[in-house]
Parts: structure tokens; C-alpha cells; sequence
């Protein structure tokens, strides 16, 4: 998924949590199983942790204080370590950049079209690295700073030093089916890889620093996951990596909405599972956005984080056991509900970003239009 989080916050939470180097291998299979498991008694809600929730950006006239035309069904978000945000707009193939207000930022990035037409762009990395994934164009070769995944099975790499307004198509699975809805950047064994979870094809997709697809020898392979799930979105966090899961339509395309139709897995960078987190049967429901909340996010601190599609709702679960600990709720007790909710992540401690604020993208109504907005802890 979408994007790096604070990998030096992150792998200190990880090693307090006993996951940075516990790892449980799996023998064989894949992700495929007749059986799916056992469902999951969800936990009474969290007592006394408020929250609340605020549209920043919307396409549509008055539902924010920013209106933005080319924020259409938001769904990859990252942030730049020293900037502003960055959002994959799949509705319109763009990049757009805003502050933790809400304030646009000038720059706006066209994500390149594959082979299939519009690369409709869902996950979004950003790399600080001054040697790899290079792109070249016109002359001119640099490093990527943000790398994009497509539905239409592209992924496409933005380089200011070679094109200052494009992200540039480095990888066309399109003509083999791929359908990317996530993106994740991590390191290996020494080497910087990205994830791209392929939809359609029940795969996860890796690539080396020069775009090159690289073979896993563990290649992510979960034999608890039910037949017709497949891998969504995908989040790198420290030395692991958590998988969502969501339930596959007939064409293989879309994800199926519903009540325990969801599943997540945590597995190390070499793509070994560790572990199944979040079995299927509980609160999941098209679940995509990912996030392990910081030290200070009230009852749910130091847990992950997970945000269904298909209800709108952000659950939190022991980042070790996977216990439900409880639902992002408001000063009522209700559940916040953002429809059409896509990503999770968490800011970056300038540009009015708070390192305890979580952000999120959404493509409210049926995916027709979008919104990118804040969660803040009240108490």
C-alpha cells in the first residue's frame, strides 16, 4: 500500500513488540484453501477513546474547505519525510500534493498511461534513495522520489530532475491481466524492493531498484487465505510486511464488500509469513488502508490500524496477537464511517501534519468522487 512509514519509529515499536526479528516460516502452498477459517468474535469497543474526523479536500463544492477537481476516488496517499502529502488519484490519473490543512500545493503530477489505457494509480511509495530506480527521458536520467501502481497494471516512477509533471511507466503488466491496487517499498537483504499486489492475478509483484521483477523464493505464500481472496493492499512497516485481503468478484477485479469478507497477514520482507493476523469472519470488510498507530493515538497507541472499503469503518487490533481491540468511534460511541475509505497513514511532524494525526483518502459514492482528510485523538 500504499507507502513507508517512519521506518526508525516503527522498527523500535516492532523490536518492543517482539516482531522485528521473530519470524515463523510456512511450508508450501499457496494462496488458495478450501477451508476457510474458523469466524472471529469481535471485542466489545474501546471504552473512552474519542475521536474525530474532518474533510480537508473534496472535488465536491462545500463538503471541505479545499475543493479540488482532480481528487477523484483518492486512494494511495504517503508523505514526503520534509513535505507535503502526496495522494494517487485513480479517478483522474494524478498526483496532488496538500498540506495538513488542506492547502494545495502547486505542483500536480500526471501518472502516465499504459498499453490498456489510464493507469488509474492506487498505491504510492516514495524512495529517498540517491541510486536507485532511476528513470530516464529526454536526455535525462535521475532517481525516483515517488513510484505508482495502476489497475491497469503499470507501474510508474516521478523523477523531478527528468520530468517535473510526469510519473513515467517503468513496468506494463497490463497485457498479462495485472491489476495493481498496492504498492509497498522495503528493503531485503540489502537490496530496495517495491510490492505491488496484483488483484486479478492473486500475486504479489516484486521489483528490484532497476523496475526488474524479482522471484521470492518464499513469494508470500499463505495457505490460510480462502479461495477467491486475493492480496489488496500492502503495507511495509520496519522488517515486515502486512498484506490485506479481500474477497474477489467474478471477474476478478473488484473486491467483494461485506461483513468478515477480509483477511490480513504479516509477513517479513523476503515475503516468508509470520504469521496470520486478522482471520476472515470478524469486523474486516474490503479492508485496505494499513497503519500502526504511534505512542501517543489514546486507547489504540502502538496498535495496527485497518480500514475497511467497504463499510468505512477503522478498526485496531494487537499489532502482535491480532486481538480486535476496538472501532475508531466519535464522542457518541458511534463508529466514524468515511465512505468509500482508502488509505491510512499517519503525518510526518511538519506542514501541520502531526506525527499522531492520521490521514486518510477516500472515493465516497461508488468511487465517483474523492476526499482526503484528517482523524485527530480528542482524549
Amino acid at each position: 500500500m500504499n507507502a513507508q512509514l517512519n521506518t526508525k519509529r516503527i522498527a523500535g515499536l516492532l523490536t518492543a513488540a517482539g516482531l522485528a526479528s521473530t519470524l515463523v516460516a510456512c511450508g508450501g502452498g499457496g494462496y488458495n484453501s478450501s477451508n476457510p477459517p474458523a469466524p472471529v468474535v469481535p471485542a466489545a469497543p474501546a471504552v473512552g477513546a474519542i475521536f474525530a474526523a474532518k474533510a480537508l479536500v473534496s472535488d465536491i463544492a462545500g463538503v471541505a474547505p479545499t475543493t479540488d477537481a482532480n481528487l477523484i476516488n483518492a486512494w494511495g496517499l504517503v508523505f514526503n519525510p520534509t513535505g507535503a502529502s502526496w495522494i494517487a488519484n485513480a479517478g483522474t490519473s494524478t498526483s496532488t500534493l496538500y498540506d495538513g490543512n488542506g492547502v494545495k500545493q502547486s505542483l500536480v503530477v500526471s501518472v502516465n498511461p499504459g498499453a490498456l489505457g489510464a493507469a488509474k494509480p492506487t498505491g504510492i511509495v516514495f524512495t529517498g534513495s540517491a541510486t536507485d530506480f532511476k528513470i530516464s527521458s529526454g536526455g535525462a536520467t535521475g532517481p525516483s522520489r515517488f513510484i505508482f501502481s495502476g489497475q491497469a497494471g503499470t507501474i510508474a516512477a516521478w523523477a523531478p530532475t527528468v520530468d517535473g509533471t510526469h510519473a513515467l511507466t517503468v513496468v506494463d503488466n497490463g497485457a498479462s491481466g495485472a491489476v495493481y491496487k498496492g504498492l509497498a517499498i522495503a528493503n531485503a537483504n540489502g537490496a530496495n524492493l517495491i510490492y505491488a499486489t496484483d488483484f486479478k492475478n492473486n500475486h504479489i509483484d516484486v521489483f528490484d531498484a532497476n523496475f526488474k521483477p524479482v522471484t521470492l523464493a518464499a513469494g508470500f505464500k499463505d495457505p490460510a487465505v480462502p479461495a477467491g481472496y486475493a492480496p489488496y493492499g500492502i503495507q511495509a512497516v520496519g522488517s515486515s510486511i502486512f498484506v490485506s485481503y479481500a474477497q474477489q468478484d467474478a471477474t476478478g477485479k473488484i473486491q467483494v464488500k461485506g461483513a468478515g469478507l477480509g483477511m490480513v497477514s504479516q509477513f517479513d520482507t523476503s515475503g516468508t509469513l509470520i504469521k496470520d493476523l486478522v482471520m476472515p469472519g470478524g469486523v474486516l470488510n474490503a479492508p485496505w488502508g494499513l497503519a500502526v498507530a504511534p505512542a501517543n493515538f489514546g486507547t489504540f497507541s502502538n496498535n495496527l490500524l485497518v480500514g475497511n472499503f467497504g463499510d468505512g469503518k477503522i478498526n485496531a487490533f494487537d499489532v502482535t496477537t491480532g486481538k480486535l481491540l476496538g472501532t475508531v468511534s466519535d464522542s457518541t460511541g458511534a463508529p466514524l464511517v468515511i465512505d468509500g475509505l482508502w488509505a491510512l497513514q499517519f503525518g510526518n511532524g511538519v506542514l501541520s501534519q502531526p506525527t499522531n494525526t492520521l490521514f486518510y483518502t477516500a472515493g465516497p459514492q461508488g468511487t465517483t468522487h474523492g476526499q482526503y482528510g484528517r482523524v485527530d485523538f480528542v482524549k
